[in-house]
């Protein structure tokens, strides 16, 4: 197999890979060497001084304007969130929809993107579902909007099966039709390479504790900044243009911050978010595109020992349909799941299978060790035998 970068050198900044063989980035991935160092900086910070406040509150912007270059936007048009949940619901309830006015999603994508608009029919707010294919593009959502349309809402890559939609033929749909579009890229971020403003959207929203690195409890959110119109269903002193000095609030000060602070609440996530520095500078130092190549390949090795053994894969199998790092394999989770687990394999269960989600640090060996542990279970002897051979080689 082709190796795109030093994949030794990248996996020793993840100890956990090497006492488990860990498929199961696509929930949350291991915490690296760089991260934990800097969760541990701010720990001894405020250990030892208090914490720094404003020493903090530069880092957060640091980092934003990293995550900013990242997703090719600028650091005034990100905003940071909770999660993914939190981004969309920020997004469905910016957008001035009103009685009558429908939203187009996937039938079968992530609950948590549909249930943002799903709660907006209380107001009146017609949703609409788009059955669910292995390839989604905008001739998919085409037949399905009409006068009525207002929204289209998505994810970039499912987490069930490894779709990867064509985002950008559905943004540029929205565009054509002046429809607002949302997307999740929650499955897709730090894997696959990301321009927001090549997706013609009106937000982006993930969380980060996937392919961007950082445990759970931190979000980001992209927004079209030349959407004015667009405001946010809360707000805080920091969502003000001009948060008052004196911390009395005011009648007559309320027009919100031109950046995506409108968004925001205030007392962020710090621990997180200077985890998320460390995490763009590791993958930085890689490159995402490299990282995509790599789990290309593995996804590629992992489909023909799978082909070998007879075992279907859920979802698509051409790379232009597939993302790079999430694959599962038709095997019931009910009666798989405990099995791996117990042969220190980690994966996830899914609607159809036992999913395999891959991350930087894996290697074919990692692929090799799941797929000799389900030839042991189907055939124990035919295995032993074989284990038996490749050891006097």
């Amino acid at each position: 197999m082709t190796q795109h970068y030093d994949v030794a050198a990248v996996r020793k900044e993840f100890p956990a890979a090497d006492s488990i063989v860990y498929l199961d980035s696509g929930f949350q991935t291991p915490l690296a060497r760089p991260v934990k160092e800097a969760y541990e900086r701010f720990l001894r910070e405020g250990y030892e001084t208090a914490g720094p406040k404003q020493v903090w509150l530069n880092r957060l912007e640091e980092t934003r304007a990293k995550l900013a270059r990242f997703i090719g936007a600028r650091p005034e048009e990100v905003a940071f969130t909770k999660n993914t949940s939190e981004s969309m619901n920020i997004a469905a309830n910016a957008l001035p929809l009103r009685p009558g006015d429908k939203v187009l999603l996937i039938d079968g994508d992530h609950p948590n993107n549909a249930y943002a608009f799903l709660n907006l029919k209380k107001k009146g707010v017609a949703v609409a579902f788009i059955p669910m294919t292995e390839v989604i593009d905008a001739e998919s959502f085409r037949p399905h909007i009409d006068d009525n349309t207002r929204v289209i809402s998505m994810s970039q890559v499912t987490f069930h099966a490894g779709h990867r939609f064509d985002v950008e033929s559905v943004g540029r749909l929205c565009k054509e039709k002046g429809l607002y579009f949302v997307v999740d890229v929650m499955q897709g971020i730090g894997v696959v390479p990301l321009d927001v403003k090549a997706l013609n959207a009106t937000f982006v929203g993930s969380g980060t504790h996937k392919g961007l690195l950082t445990p759970q409890g931190l979000g980001l959110l992209w927004w079209d900044a030349s959407r004015t119109e667009l405001e946010p269903a809360y707000m805080a002193a920091i969502s003000l243009a001009e948060p008052p000095a004196d911390f009395i609030a005011r009648p007559d000060n309320m027009a919100l911050a031109a950046s995506a602070g409108r968004f925001e609440l205030g007392n962020f996530n710090l621990p997180a978010i200077q985890g998320l520095g460390a995490a763009l500078d590791l993958i930085g130092s890689v490159g995402v595109e490299k990282i995509q190549a790599h789990c290309f390949a593995l996804g590629d090795y992992l489909i023909a020992q799978l082909d070998r053994e007879g075992i279907r894969l859920v979802g698509p199998r051409e790379r232009q349909h597939r993302a790079p790092h999430i694959y599962v394999i038709a095997l019931p989770a009910d009666h798989w799941l405990d099995y791996l687990t117990q042969n220190g394999i980690r994966v996830s269960p899914e609607r159809d299978g036992i999913r395999v989600s891959l991350g930087m640090f894996n290697t074919p060996a990692d692929i090799d060790r799941l797929i000799e542990a389900i030839r042991h279970r189907e055939n124990p002897a035919a295995s032993e035998a074989r284990t038996s051979a490749l050891a006097k080689l």
